[in-house]
């Protein structure tokens, strides 16, 4: 993590992923690859910033007590909140997913997107 006040997010530098696979209970389909980037962090982590990459599938997403700011960069996601319709993001989207959030995440296309979690 950067010492410096102001962290650029240079996205040919991004370093090494940290790939992994979702929890077995919450994929509903596919063989989801996930790989992420953090580049930074503040309020002893409690807010925290990067770069995340998924093959396609869908799993169940729950937030939890987790705020979610995501601008999708490339590839096609659809999310449908439990009880909601589908909503369809592709790159230059954002979105936000806040606190008590449950529904479907479908990676339609590799995706891979900035994210804000506080």
């Amino acid at each position: 993590m950067s010492k410096n006040l102001l962290v650029n997010f240079n996205f040919d530098q991004l370093g090494d992923a940290r790939e992994y696979r979702p929890p077995a209970e919450r994929v509903i389909e596919g063989d989801i690859v996930c790989r992420n980037w953090d580049v930074d962090s503040a309020k002893n982590d409690k807010v925290r910033a990067g770069v995340w990459e998924s093959t396609p599938g869908v799993n169940r997403s729950i937030k939890g007590e987790t705020w979610e700011f995501c601008m999708i960069l490339s590839g096609v996601v659809e999310l449908t909140e439990d009880g909601q319709s589908p909503v369809v993001y592709k790159a230059g989207d954002c979105f936000i997913m806040k606190p008590g959030y449950t529904g479907t995440w479908r990676t339609l296309e590799t995706v891979r997107k900035v994210w804000i979690m506080a």
